[in-house]
């Protein structure tokens, strides 16, 4: 940044990144490393369970991912626009920009992007995040927004979501967040629960939790859609309007929880309909079905010393 008003802008706190956070990418690696770490022990399953093997672990770690992956994303809820704006208060100055909002579960994200980047002598490159976390206040950081001097989109969108804005937006989406989070995480337990239990003897329950965890993904899909029911108020901005909508975050964790009902309904179908395609599929009897076909082949014994003395060949032959 360069100055302003003989005053640079100096950020105490580290800048967010839109829709990314170092929280999500720690998540993010520590999946990658136990997908690998399975792919490297692959090659010695043997037969066909090796891709059965395969499917299991890639799409349970997948969900898992998916689950705990969405607590740190800013993509539930966003809006782009490019317009034509003013860039600072009490100035007549209007830049050229792209606009960003990205409403996540514990907070917003906004963006402003000069197009190009440098106008008015400025580098105009913001992007700021406001929390609504439990020990969090969102007036305060608003309040250092203002001493900071942010641009008037930052500070504009900013105040639409003040617990004080007649429109509302700060209850609303703080208490869908606040809920979608806590679903999300009993989700994420069950989660835990299905792959203990389909890992036993017990796919019945394993199912019943993998159903379990699809019904509260989507809970938490409902809660954060909760708000969409409410009239937005509009976002002016300059010579255009700001239509936020559904981001990916919101979609893939729809198609997570859809995910796992029909899996969690397929174990259950299965346990009925189809008992033993279940066990081979979940690699349970594999082992056992072998070792009972080596059991019922014939055993035949023979004694090499009869041929010796001249006495007839004997077998035994028994089935064990």
């Amino acid at each position: 940044m360069t100055l302003w008003n003989d005053v640079l802008p100096f950020y105490p706190q580290p800048r967010h990144a839109a829709g990314f956070s170092v929280p999500l990418l720690i998540v993010i690696l520590v999946f990658l490393a136990l997908a690998a770490s399975f792919l490297l022990i692959l090659p010695g399953i043997r037969g066909h369970s090796r891709w059965f093997w395969l499917v299991r672990v890639l799409l349970s770690l997948f969900i898992g991912a998916e689950i705990v992956a969405v607590h740190f994303s800013g993509e539930w809820f966003v809006g782009r626009v490019w317009t034509n704006t003013s860039y600072k208060a009490f100035s007549v100055a209007r830049v050229q920009a792209h606009v960003g909002l990205h409403v996540g579960l514990v907070g917003i994200n906004i963006t402003l992007t000069g197009t190009p980047v440098q106008q008015l002598n400025e580098t105009i490159d913001y992007n700021e995040q406001f929390t609504w976390r439990l020990d969090e206040d969102y007036t305060k950081e608003y309040v250092d927004a203002l001493e900071k001097g942010l641009p008037d989109p930052v500070l504009y969108l900013a105040e639409k979501f003040t617990p004080s804005s007649p429109c509302g937006l700060y209850h609303q989406y703080h208490l869908a967040g606040h809920y979608a989070a806590a679903t999300l995480w009993v989700a994420f337990c069950f989660w835990i629960l299905s792959n203990v239990l389909l890992s036993m003897p017990a796919p019945l329950y394993g199912g019943l939790a993998l159903l379990t965890t699809g019904a509260f993904t989507l809970f938490a899909i409902f809660a954060f859609a909760s708000v969409s029911s409410v009239p937005l108020c509009r976002f002016r901005l300059g010579s255009s309007t700001l239509m936020p909508h559904y981001g990916a975050a919101f979609w893939v964790t729809l198609a997570t929880g859809i995910l796992c009902l029909l899996l969690g309904g397929a174990v259950v179908i299965l346990h009925y309909a189809g008992p033993n395609a279940l066990r081979i599929f979940l690699d349970q009897s594999v082992r056992d079905c072998s070792g009972q076909e080596k059991r019922r082949s014939p055993l035949v014994l023979n004694n090499p010393l009869h041929k010796q003395f001249g006495a007839q060949n004997l077998s035994i032959t028994t089935n064990l």
